[in-house]
């Protein structure tokens, strides 16, 4: 009995070492990963969570980007700054154009509130939901939700685009074609901005969905995992995205406001100056000195928002590997700055087309007191 005993005591000894010597090697098989999952800061970085079914449930907890960590605390800081700015400007630039009654019809009137509007779904849908969600750190607010918020995501940054262009294209025939006036061009191009933002953000609402992490059952996210089949078909579709996000509008932007200057340009050759007034001569010239610092505001507060976040993210889609090697803050910042364009746009837009109906009874009152000087000289 004493003998049979031994051996039972033995085999559980065996059969606890084999299970310890398993569990080792899989440690082993486990480590190198483990160390990459520890460098990953966003929960929402996370390659597939397929990877991460047959692992072991770390003793300590959740791994770091599960957590709340520092690279949270980074999104809740600066998303509430930008919301400070971006709400205090659209919503200062939405009451000035609200007390124009005379003006209220004009075509960049209308534009510029559709562009407040469009940044103020940015401040007010997208910036609350990523501090919230920074501080959650997981998805709380079920499937229905993930989709539609994954909508609003991007279609505010969409609309803003898209404005962008109407208000591009506005100046463009403004200035150089002034004859082919269209009296619903103006709401033609806003209605096609609106429309094709909801068409451009729609497949979100497909994409995102959520899941439950295979190993902490109780952990959900709002992710992207298995809806694509090939991972180039992920990249064809976010480079579709940046096209029409940053591309396309900065194209637009260029060859807009750069062929207005070159229009103003030439009518201030010096060849073509003797058929114009003095007084018309000094209106050009302001003109042309103004519009060069608007094309030139324009394009580096548009590149210099959107550029860095297109920069990380093509990075991203083309080496993920070594991306993942940049610093989880820094990554963060760069992915940031796309949405410091809402608070920008305000400032940029107020400054070139808000103060300029303040200053053009001076304009006419200068143009007229030199129209005076002149009838004076003759007489």
């Amino acid at each position: 009995m004493q003998a049979s005993n031994t051996v039972a005591v033995l085999l559980v000894d065996l059969r606890n070492d084999s299970s310890l010597q398993q569990r080792s090697n899989r440690m082993l098989e486990i480590m190198p990963h483990a160390k990459l999952n520890h460098r990953i800061e966003d929960h929402r970085n996370l390659d597939d969570w397929s990877f991460y079914a047959n692992q072991s449930v770390e003793p300590d907890g959740m791994p770091i980007d599960m957590r709340f960590n520092s690279g949270h605390i980074l999104s809740i800081m600066v998303y509430s700054t930008l919301m400070v700015f971006s709400a205090t400007g659209n919503i200062k630039v939405l009451s000035i154009l609200a007390q124009r009654k005379v003006r209220a019809t004009s075509r960049i009137n209308i534009m510029l509130a559709h562009l407040a509007i469009a940044d103020l779904l940015v401040t007010f849908l997208m910036m609350p939901l990523e501090i919230g969600w920074a501080y959650t750190v997981m998805w709380n607010a079920g499937d229905l939700l993930c989709r539609v918020m994954a909508f609003f995501r991007t279609f505010g940054l969409y609309l803003s685009s898209f404005i962008l262009i109407c208000i591009s294209i506005d100046r463009y025939f403004a200035v150089l074609q002034p004859l082919k006036v269209h009296p619903h061009r103006a709401m033609l191009m806003i209605s096609g901005a609106w429309f094709m933002s909801g068409l451009c953000s729609l497949p979100q609402s497909f994409i995102f969905h959520v899941e439950t992490h295979p190993n902490y059952t109780e952990f959900y996210q709002c992710v992207t995992y298995h809806f694509f089949e090939e991972e180039i078909y992920e990249i064809i579709y976010n480079v579709l995205g940046m096209c029409f996000m940053y591309a396309l509008p900065l194209v637009v932007i260029l060859y807009c406001y750069g062929s207005i200057y070159y229009e103003i340009f030439s009518r201030t050759n010096p060849r073509n100056l003797e058929s114009f007034r003095r007084s018309s001569i000094d209106v050009l010239g302001r003109a042309k000195r103004k519009t060069l610092r608007m094309t030139i505001t324009i394009v580096i507060v548009f590149v210099v928002c959107w550029t860095p976040y297109y920069v990380m993210s093509l990075w991203y889609w083309l080496d993920k590997e070594s991306a993942k090697n940049v610093d989880q803050r820094i990554q963060k910042a760069l992915f940031l700055f796309a949405c410091t364009n809402s608070c920008m746009n305000p400032v940029v837009y107020g400054i070139f087309n808000v103060r300029k109906k303040r200053t053009k009874s001076t304009v006419k009152l200068q143009e007229q007191r030199s129209c005076g000087s002149n009838l004076t000289m003759k007489v």
